[in-house]
């Protein structure tokens, strides 16, 4: 197991496997207690945070974003529209279109999802310093593409 205050790499990575476990597991605990009070989970996060940056974004986009089925989708959109916390509107130049758009009450859910996430966040870049924050940012950057 890795030391989480001294950790050194490893030709297996194995220790990087386990920190970036924990770190996830740390990074979505705020954000899953209080999703925890209101029935829902990461799937629903995922979503709320990603129609609060991209306001009007097409069902279609928002598959495509998240890189999940119509099936996988359906369900949790369904039920934070039932829940008021997103909106849905027919698009101006295709009324086939729907594009979502977080209510006031969804807003304050995912703005208070992020910053629990955000101070988290800050706070480990602000011990580590910015050298280790553009590391991170590559190394996650990398990651992304795969």
């Amino acid at each position: 197991m890795v030391d989480l205050d001294n950790p050194a790499p490893s030709d297996d990575l194995h220790d990087e496997i386990e920190q970036f476990y924990f770190a996830y597991r740390g990074f979505t605990d705020r954000a899953d207690r209080i999703l925890e009070k209101r029935g829902l989970g990461r799937v629903h996060h995922r979503i709320l945070y990603f129609i609060g940056r991209r306001p009007d974004v097409s069902v279609r986009g928002l598959l495509d974003l998240l890189a999940v089925s119509k099936q996988a989708l359906n369900a949790p959109l369904r039920q934070l529209m039932e829940m008021g916390l997103v909106g849905a509107e027919a698009g101006v130049q295709d009324r086939r279109v729907k594009n979502l758009r977080l209510t006031p009450q969804g807003q304050k859910l995912e703005a208070e999802l992020t910053q629990a996430q955000t101070r988290h966040l800050r706070a480990a870049f602000d011990r580590a310093g910015p050298e280790a924050e553009r590391g991170w940012s590559v190394v996650m950057g990398e990651l992304v593409k795969g």
